[in-house]
């Protein structure tokens, strides 16, 4: 390694790793999302599979809370601490690719910038152990490029498998390199090639205990995930958050390099086209079907996930691996200028806003109902009503509530959902004696009151107010049952086996 590059690696280098420890530090007081809780609680039940997603997701938790307790940043330390990993990769790729340390550095601080990942590596989902497969997936792809050794195929289906592993978005994957081996002429050799077979072999292998967890439960995560691309009916309402969605999601300046960046790997003759195609093609086909589902239903911003390892090597290539008319170019210019300290303001912004409201004046907004801010004094509150009353179980009526219930309770307290059992099929029910005796159900103020019914005797107890920064922003209802006149828990069939029926 030359010494420019060299101390361009180490330049890199610790920026990165400053930007992973500022994501261990917010991550370490923030309180849990209620994904990130009902994650958590799959992390103590680990399975081939669960009702939403496949299990990396667990996993991760799980080898956290291993090391660090189940605490906020034991949840969420692997799933941070892989941006490491993953930031490698795209430096590797876009080496290999390119063969310029400066794009190669500019494409993993641009992906570093991004909220995608400062955020979405904090906020442990399946979407954080995908977008780290899918950097492997592109380097591995590029090692193909680089060395024309079959050999290589085989660590590109382990990192397809991984990412089958972590979200069924990654049967995307085969599509894409099916489209870049037949684009480029110089590739398709492979088509008549063992090697990529062999790949898709060790793939499958990986992915098999999914698959094997759908059989044993009537198969209801593929049917969940897979049957969002019915079409019931089209509509533009949602086509028009997809690029504002992104531009936050990337940050504008590196949204903007992106942009630019695979427009000139599309038009650019200089550039190898299997190189070229490779980029392209790890951006387009996820994005292209994402834009299509907008037209019958919302696509999240976070879906898009896969597709960024790929997009901060196309805004490094704008960057530095072309030029452009002089008003283009001072664009350029100033948003790899910006790119990451913007990056770092709105990640810096947005964890503080949910943390205290402070940007909103304390007032509710967005980032208040999933973040669990004022859970842990909560939970409290609701553990001291249930040893007076004597409550032997504590109810919720959703996912979310029952999961930082599950978390911030005491260890070892009886928590449930009443309803929509099939969210916890790889759970242990709570002994029925516990079922038997009072209990205490947790919801919204004014929320469903259906459960009533279901019970000789309810009293509401109190209305429980969770703050942030001393503001009330929830109120929490708190209702003492006694006497169940059948089960305690609904276990009706989820909706997708209903429409199977």
């Amino acid at each position: 390694m030359i010494p420019d590059e060299a101390r361009r690696a180490r330049g890199t280098a610790w920026t990165v790793a400053a930007l992973v420890l500022l994501r261990l530090i917010a991550g370490a007081f923030t309180p849990l999302t209620f994904d990130e809780a009902y994650y958590w609680t799959w992390s103590k039940h680990l399975a081939g599979g669960y009702y939403d997603h496949p299990p990396m997701v667990a996993m991760v938790i799980r080898l956290g809370t291993l090391i660090a307790g189940d605490t906020e940043i034991g949840v969420r330390l692997i799933s941070i601490l892989l941006g490491l990993p993953m930031s490698w990769a795209v430096w590797r790729t876009a080496r290999i690719l390119f063969d310029d340390a400066r794009i190669a550095a500019s494409a993993t601080i641009f992906l570093n910038a991004t909220l995608m990942v400062s955020v979405g590596t904090i906020i442990i989902t399946p979407d954080a152990p995908l977008m780290v497969a899918s950097s492997f997936v592109l380097f591995f792809l590029a090692k193909v490029l680089e060395t024309g050794r079959g050999v290589w195929w085989l660590a590109v289906g382990t990192a397809v498998g991984c990412a089958l592993l972590s979200k069924y978005t990654a049967l995307f994957f085969g599509a894409e390199i099916l489209l870049w081996l037949l684009l480029v002429k110089d590739q398709r050799r492979w088509l008549a090639s063992p090697w990529p077979y062999l790949g898709g072999i060790v793939a499958f292998a990986i992915f098999l205990p999914v698959v094997l967890w759908n059989a044993d439960h009537q198969w209801v995560s593929f049917i969940k995930q897979l049957g969002r691309a019915r079409v019931d009916g089209l509509t533009l309402k949602y086509l028009v958050e997809i690029v504002p969605a992104q531009i936050g999601f990337a940050t504008p300046f590196v949204f903007i390099l992106g942009a630019f960046g695979l427009y000139a790997l599309a038009r650019r003759p200089s550039v190898n086209p299997a190189n070229a195609a490779l980029i392209n093609v790890s951006v387009w086909v996820i994005f292209v079907y994402f834009l299509w589902h907008s037209l019958h239903g919302r696509a999240e911003a976070n879906w898009f996930g896969p597709i960024y390892p790929a997009f901060a090597i196309a805004g490094a290539f704008a960057a530095w691996g072309t030029t452009w008319s002089a008003l283009n170019q001072r664009t350029v210019n100033f948003s790899k200028r910006w790119a990451l300290p913007v990056g770092i303001a709105l990640f810096a912004a947005l964890i503080i806003q949910a943390n205290t409201g402070i940007f909103t004046g304390f007032r509710r907004d967005a980032t208040v109902r999933p973040v669990g801010i004022g859970w842990p004094q909560l939970a409290s509150e609701i553990e001291t009503i249930r040893i007076a009353q004597k409550a032997s179980c504590v109810l919720a009526g959703d996912y979310g509530t029952t999961s930082w219930l599950m978390f911030y309770l005491p260890k070892g307290t009886c928590v449930a959902q009443r309803t929509d059992r099939y969210r916890w099929i790889n759970v242990a029910e709570p002994d029925a004696r516990l079922l038997k005796g009072k209990m205490l159900m947790v919801g919204e103020a004014g929320g469903d009151v259906i459960f009533r019914d279901a019970y000789a005797r309810t009293e509401k107890i109190a209305d429980l107010t969770r703050k942030r920064s001393g503001v009330p922003i929830e109120t929490i209802e708190i209702d003492l049952l006694e006497g169940a006149k059948g089960d305690a828990l609904d276990r009706s069939p989820p909706p997708e086996l209903k429409k199977s029926r």
